[in-house]
């Protein structure tokens, strides 16, 4: 395909990815199910029949915003507080998974090998908490589960997806233990140095960038600067693009004034949907042109019993882990880990779903090994495939009704982390305004003015924190009161302004700042409206 073939096919993609979501939302079905159908739907059309997606292309594009994102926007002090329960079980249970699913891989299909099976099996280790975490913090459940899950599924992606490229390497190459023992050594270290270096020097880059501009031009190629460059050197990209992530996510925020901060976080994080998204649509494109390939060596329906015992085999091994496995090492160490309760491990381990960059990682298989066809590539693909599907829709699908029946589901105390918040930093700016009243730094009509602005909004969640049974469910219709009349308001505001505009008394200069000003300022209110 030439250039604008390619170019033509990816708009296809993303016309394909907001039409899938906006329909998700409409039938009321997870939008990977409705994503992949639309693939598979374009997969039937003859000229995207003959797009080709190659894996290096899914290791380039897609992994490193995904990973960087997920290292970016993680909590460094709870993951701190729980570094021993997420060491065990993103390196423990992610080595325990890969091998025990690379098992039955090639139980169930040998002719593929043992470094093809153990490249799979470390496809489908690692879990992706960003579904199950969306589902957990509406239901309530405590902080320290999502911790445990995001912090897993942060530094399980780097532990696969090392232990997939050895697999590679072993693929096309047999591996001595002392060749693989260098081999892991050299990327992992590698990694790690040459993305701390990268966030030494972006962070140190950023903070001389006087253009807002640059600076968000900067944080969009900062993960392939960390991917790219590693992996040609022969390091782990992954680990790179954590340890940058990570770094800048901690020590960056003073980096971008907070206009472009919120600026940023948009583009981000819609780029990092989008892409998660097209990868859902690659599988679905995929999924024929695999199903026809595989035909010649596997029964369909053969393939289909193996995609489904590899999933059933997934989700039983990750709760084996965590019920038996787990408890069992406070007895084997004197020591225990801070998943102590029964109910937080189940509600853990069904939260293993899989994801997008297991997605990834199995497009990315190589399509020749040694100048010669990988012919077991499409029904590999095809049981990750099954695999992310399965999870995200069987479990992703129970996990509130799980969440209620153990008793984890409790949206009043983290709306009691919001009030407590909000209070606190309200009193905090009256105690400034004091301290400037006090200072001579403001005159008393000023300070008055924001002082009772900030008076009313202490007073307001004062009372609801004040309450032995806080009426969430009235605050909540408070709310939804306040932002409609704060929607009527900012819509005058901006009819005004454009009156304005039009009838020239303003130039587009005054205009597109105000408009800009109000997209800031009125863009919504705190948890409580206020």
């Amino acid at each position: 395909m030439a250039v604008e073939d390619y170019v033509i096919a990816t708009l296809i993609v993303v016309v394909a990815v907001i039409v899938g979501q906006l329909v998700a939302g409409r039938v009321r079905m997870p939008g990977a199910v409705v994503l992949v159908m639309l693939g598979m739907l374009l997969g039937v059309m003859p000229w995207m029949h003959s797009l080709s997606i190659t894996p290096e292309v899914i290791l380039l594009v897609f992994l490193p915003p995904l990973i960087y994102n997920a290292a970016f926007f993680s909590s460094p002090k709870d993951m701190r507080d729980l570094a021993r329960p997420i060491i065990v079980m993103s390196v423990g249970m992610t080595l325990a998974t890969a091998f025990g699913l690379a098992a039955v891989i090639h139980l169930l299909l040998p002719d593929a090998g043992w470094p093809a099976a153990i490249a799979m099996g470390a496809a489908i280790a690692p879990t992706d908490a960003v579904a199950a975490s969306a589902i957990l913090k509406r239901a309530g459940t405590p902080r320290r589960v999502l911790t445990i899950l995001e912090g897993e599924s942060l530094i399980n992606d780097g532990v696969a997806l090392t232990l997939f490229s050895l697999a590679i390497t072993a693929m096309l190459h047999p591996l001595t233990p002392a060749d693989a023992a260098w081999e892991l050594g050299k990327v992992v270290v590698g990694g790690l140095v040459y993305g701390a270096v990268v966030a030494v020097v972006i962070a140190w880059a950023r903070s001389r960038m006087p253009d807002a501009s640059l600076q968000l031009m900067t944080v969009l190629i900062t993960p392939f600067v960390a991917y790219i460059p590693a992996e040609m050197a022969g390091f782990s990209g992954v680990l790179a693009a954590v340890v940058a992530g990570f770094y800048l996510g901690t020590h960056g925020e003073g980096l971008l004034p907070p206009r472009v901060r919120v600026s940023g976080q948009t583009i981000w994080t819609t780029l990092v949907s989008l892409l998660e998204a097209m990868l859902f649509v690659l599988l679905g494109l995929q999924l024929d042109a695999v199903v026809r390939s595989v035909r010649e060596d596997y029964a369909f329906v053969h393939l289909v019993l193996v995609a489904l015992a590899v999933t059933a085999a997934a989700i039983v091994l990750r709760m084996v882990l965590m019920l038996f496995v787990i408890p069992v090492q406070r007895y084997l160490t004197k020591s225990r880990l801070d998943v102590s309760t029964f109910k937080e491990r189940v509600a853990i381990g069904w939260s293993g779903m899989r994801g997008a960059v297991s997605l990834a990682i199995a497009l990315s298989l190589p399509a020749t090994l040694g100048g010669e066809e990988f012919t077991d590539r499409g029904a590999l693909v095809f049981v990750a495939g099954v695999v992310v599907m399965g999870t995200l829709v069987g479990q992703g699908t129970s996990l509130p009704w799980l969440l209620r029946k153990l008793g984890l589901s409790d949206e009043g105390t983290r709306q009691q982390e919001f009030l407590r918040a909000e209070y606190e930093m309200d009193c905090a700016a009256v105690r400034k305004v004091d301290e400037m009243l006090t200072g001579g730094d403001v005159d008393g009509k000023t300070a008055d003015a924001v002082r009772e602005r900030y008076a009313k909004r202490i007073s307001h969640v004062k009372g609801l924190l004040d309450a032995e049974d806080p009426d969430l469910d009235g605050a909540k219709e408070s709310v939804r009161d306040r932002k409609a009349l704060l929607d009527q308001v900012t819509q005058a505001r901006r009819d005004a302004l454009m009156a304005l505009y039009r009838s020239g008394e303003i130039d587009y200069d005054v205009f597109t700042k105000l408009a800009r000003d109000m997209d800031i300022r009125d863009s919504g209110s705190g948890q409580y409206g206020i």
